[in-house]
């Protein structure tokens, strides 16, 4: 990674997409993590949007097991 830009700001971020699609009774995929809405959402979010919905998809997955 380079030292200017060691944050990240100008690359993409990789969809967390695991090819084990299921969706709970939330509509919270059991693969990845997001929601329904995240992943209809994905192609049109910006890279900070992207940043965000990986963030919340891994605390769901955290969450879903007993991760603290």
């Amino acid at each position: 990674m380079s030292s200017k830009n060691s944050d990240g700001a100008g690359q993409e971020v990789a969809s967390p997409c695991r090819r084990q699609c299921c969706l709970d009774d939330q509509d919270v995929c059991l693969g990845c993590g997001r929601t329904l809405q995240e992943i209809l959402g994905w192609s049109k979010a910006d890279m900070v949007g992207k940043r965000a919905i990986c963030a919340a998809a891994e605390a769901r997955l955290q969450q879903r097991h007993g991760i603290p």
